[in-house]
């Protein structure tokens, strides 16, 4: 093993693993080096409660990932080191209190439909910004790749003014600003249709009041109607193994077991890293750190003040648990055995509840009833499981990182290890209320913690799977402070990566690559 490289790499997440995967297809010499026993961070794939059953360990959605700047670029390479999608037709959908249940599809006249059960109006609504979403996509992603520079954001702004005048740039503002109940409550007159959109803003820390998050319901909606969704086959881990095939190939270095003490930098400079086990490994060109940024400067030994102070105030999202079970058979779904056919059943009935939940968990508070994203990838992928049996992805959204209390009275635990069950139990539940009998079903179990979850990945502060709120405040030019959205930091050749840094949470590689394209310069 070389001690010396071009970059090396702090953490072997997905956007760290981008980031190498470009730099080394470029002629740079990259080191990375995991502190795991495997790479891939939040995305990875195991068999978490029984031989032969394959659980996603956090990420399941691999649709950002499928559709990314990166892919485009690296794609066919990475086909050709076992990269391969599983296309799903039926996303999403939400079952209801009531027995009822309302889904996106491809089918548009399938969508259409569920949405009419509700509201024909809201039907005739969700029509006209599926027709209007060839025209409005582009500037949104135009948006969400745009690099974390002042003059990127301005150039989105004045692209906008430029083809839909002054009145169409002030629409734009106003709804990269609203709330999801504000822009849901304008466009759909249904609490139902509403509430299953609103879902999507809870996988980013964007409860319904919370300014800046009805552009992400708006887009997962969208989206899922245009192109479904994408997961990856046999497991998420699929486009990390091809990540690590690419790197090695190219005669990289993807080192797991590998803690790191400290960065080493000198006048202003980092020039490489320390090993917990004492070997230190030299950067000519880069450091990237794939980490959390209050690690960044512990690691660091301090920075700068004004950064190191932005660093350690970063604020991070309440946390998950995740819940993984092997089943002998699909829930059966009291709403109807349609449900069966989506890949993700949202269990969160109403704008207000999700509202209450996000208080709760912000509050130390356990939910009294916390939103459920149940996922059945063995619908679409049978691989991740034996002959006729199935996984079940459970996420439990949201959770306290530190618990101060329990909102319904019954959990008199305070810490993790013994309030995990418990309050898996209630969850489970809450499965059990919208699809009974699946207890029965239950073949093996794995509870994961938000403690569990940190003590797996120290980037998943307090089970935290974004790495950071999206609040205003903490997004776009702001994350994860001004003037550093690049993911650059005081000292020279020393960069952040990772869902911390613009363009922030999911599987799209965006801060990894933005960043590698920056430093290669192509």
């Amino acid at each position: 093993m070389r001690d010396e490289y071009d970059a090396v790499l702090i953490g072997a997440g997905h956007n760290a693993l981008a980031a190498a995967v470009h730099l080394s297809a470029r002629g740079w010499r990259v080191g990375v080096f995991e502190q795991a026993l495997e790479p891939g961070g939040a995305v990875k794939t195991g068999e978490y409660t029984l031989p032969g059953y394959r659980h996603d360990w956090a990420a399941m959605n691999l649709s950002l990932f499928a559709g990314s700047a990166f892919m485009k670029t690296h794609g066919e390479e990475l086909a050709g080191h076992g990269l391969e999608f599983v296309p799903v037709a039926n996303p999403f959908a939400s079952a209801f209190p009531d027995g009822r249940w309302c889904g996106v599809s491809m089918d548009m006249d399938a969508t259409v439909s569920s949405i009419a059960g509700f509201s024909p109006k809201d039907a005739e609504r969700w029509k006209a910004l599926a027709a209007e979403f060839g025209a409005e996509a582009p500037h949104l992603l135009r948006l969400l790749g745009s690099k974390g520079k002042i003059y990127s954001f301005a150039y989105f702004l004045f692209t906008v003014f430029r083809e839909r005048g002054r009145a169409g740039l002030l629409q734009m503002i106003r709804f990269l600003l609203s709330s999801p109940r504000r822009d849901l409550t304008e466009k759909f007159e249904s609490p139902q249709v509403r509430a299953m959109l609103a879902a999507w803003g809870m996988h980013l820390d964007f409860a319904p009041d919370i300014a800046g998050g009805a552009i992400f319901p708006y887009l997962e909606g969208m989206a899922g109607q245009a192109f479904g969704m994408a997961l990856g086959t046999g497991g998420a881990d699929t486009i990390v193994k091809a990540m690590v095939a690419s790197v090695t190939a190219r005669g990289g270095n993807v080192e797991c077991g590998a803690a790191v003490k400290r960065i080493v930098h000198e006048n202003g400079s980092a020039t490489g890293i320390e090993l917990a086990d004492g070997r230190t490994i030299r950067a000519t060109k880069a450091v990237i750190a794939g980490v959390a940024p209050a690690a960044l400067v512990r690691l660091s030994g301090g920075i700068a003040s004004r950064y190191d102070a932005a660093m350690t105030r970063y604020t991070h999202a309440p946390g998950t648990m995740m819940i993984h079970l092997a089943l002998s058979d699909l829930p059966d779904w009291a709403a109807g055995e349609d449900l069966k056919t989506f890949a993700y059943v949202h269990l969160a009935p109403s704008l207000d509840q999700m509202a209450r939940t996000y208080q709760q968990a912000v509050a130390g508070m356990l939910p009294d009833e916390p939103v459920l994203v149940v996922g059945q990838p063995t619908v679409f992928d049978p691989s991740r499981a034996p002959d006729g049996k199935h996984v079940l992805w459970v996420q439990v959204r949201m959770a306290p990182g530190e618990i101060s209390g329990d909102a319904k009275g019954e959990i008199e635990a305070r810490d993790w290890q013994h309030a995990g069950e418990p309050f898996a139990e209630r969850a489970l539940d809450i499965l059990e209320t919208y699809a009974p009998g699946t207890r029965q079903k239950i073949l093996g179990q794995r509870i994961v913690t938000p403690a569990d979850l940190e003590g797996d990945n120290p980037n998943l502060v307090g089970g935290d799977q974004v790495c950071g709120s999206h609040h205003l405040p903490q997004n776009f030019l702001f994350r994860p402070a001004p003037g550093h959205a690049d993911g650059s930091t005081p000292i020279r050749n020393l960069y952040l990566t990772g869902a911390a840094v613009w363009p922030g949470a999911g599987t799209g590689a965006g801060s990894g690559f933005q960043l590698a394209t920056s430093l290669a310069g192509k």
